[in-house]
């Protein structure tokens, strides 16, 4: 089966002084981004290496309660956040790395199988997958 997703970018003007507007197909996000919000520190607009990391955190948490589940646990609650380090290189900007830092509540799980079902989850969910050029690094907690 084969699932399709889109998004869709506007832009007018240069690089540096142009503007965006990114949208989502479902609806759930249309808003401005811009080179100052992706490569400076215009907080008030996204950017892809943002939405990059939202798409991370999200697929890589429901592949996480996916394996706990397989495992026959269930979390109580699983948060994640994905930073995604964009350097400036010779030829351009490039993302090296992305560090998925999780903390979760999971009842009646060791210590040593609760990491390794979050080492399979960063592995095999579809966007670590995709990202595989980068560097993906993972610091889970189990509270």
């Amino acid at each position: 089966m084969a699932i399709r997703r889109s998004a869709e970018a506007k832009w007018s003007g240069g690089i540096i002084e142009g503007k965006g507007s990114l949208k989502l197909e479902s609806g759930a996000f249309e808003g401005p981004y811009s080179f100052s919000a992706r490569f400076g520190d215009d907080t008030s607009m996204t950017n892809p290496e943002e939405l990059i990391a939202a798409a991370h955190a999200g697929c890589f948490t429901m592949a996480f309660s996916g394996f706990l589940g397989r495992a026959g646990y269930e979390a109580t609650s699983i948060d994640t956040k994905a930073v995604v380090h964009v350097e400036k290189e010779e030829g351009g900007f490039s993302i090296p790395r992305i560090d998925l830092i999780m903390e979760a509540t999971v009842p009646n799980v060791s210590n040593d199988e609760f990491q390794e079902l979050a080492k399979t989850a960063k592995e095999k969910c579809p966007v670590s997958r995709v990202l595989a050029g980068a560097e993906i690094s993972l610091q889970a907690t189990l509270k």
